[in-house]
Parts: structure tokens; sequence; C-alpha cells
């Protein structure tokens, strides 16, 4: 069985074409994932909702109701939550500048981009293991 780079995990996803939401649920249920956790507004998603106790990876949609979700964005970051921005906006955007760190998905995209941004945001998340060489 391959490795699941999802497995167990709880994922936010904020996402407001139904479609697109439903495609992202199936990509992470077949990674192994344990919850996905849809909202389709900003205002769905409660300071509760964004705990590492209650999600450990978010997919955003850059673009929500005409709206940029980098302040969910700033809050995930600050909660030391992993995500990935899903957009149909380029990577160059000013907006980006303050997330250059952030995996970004360009619409449409596929299941292997989106896990890769996944495991991506995952792993720079992780505590940095680096100890200095045994002589």
């Amino acid at each position: 069985m391959a490795d699941k780079a999802l497995a167990g995990k709880r994922v936010l996803l904020l996402e407001d074409e139904f479609l697109i939401a439903l495609d992202v649920e199936h990509i992470c249920r077949d990674e192994g994932c344990a919850e996905v956790l849809v909202f389709r507004a900003l205002a769905e998603i409660t300071e509760d909702v964004i705990t590492a106790d209650a999600v450990d990876v978010a997919v955003i949609d850059v673009m929500i109701d005409g709206g940029a979700t980098f302040d969910l964005a700033h809050r995930l970051r600050d909660r030391n939550i992993p995500f990935v921005f899903a957009t149909g906006l380029s990577q160059r955007e000013e907006a980006f500048q303050a997330f250059e760190d952030v995996p970004v998905v360009t619409k449409p995209y596929a299941a292997p981009q989106l896990v890769a941004a996944l495991r991506s945001a995952m792993k720079a998340s992780e505590p940095s293991s680096e100890t200095a060489p045994a002589s």
C-alpha cells in the first residue's frame, strides 16, 4: 500500500465552488484523511474551528465571495496550522508576497499537485529536528 500523505489528518477546506470542494474532499479521502471540514464562506469558520486540536492542515481558496481570504491565512499561520492556497490568480500577484513560503495550487489542479502541496505545507510546519552530528 502506498504512503498516504493525509493518513488520519483533519483537513479544513474553504471553497465556494461545490464541484471543486467535492473533488478536493474525494482527493483527501483517497489519501487517508480522517475528516474534511468543508466551508463555503469565511463567516462559517469560527475561532474554535481553527485550532490545532480541530485541524491538521487547510486548503483555502484565495477569493471567496469576491473577497480575499488572507486574514484567515494569517490566523492559520498564527496557530501553526499548515495550509495551501488554491486559486485561479497568478502566484505573482502582489497579494501573495506575505505568503511566499505557502504552497499554491492553481485551478484547475490535479490530485497529485494538491497532495504534493499539502505534503510540502505539512513538512514545512514540522519542528526542525536538526542536531549537531556526533563526533
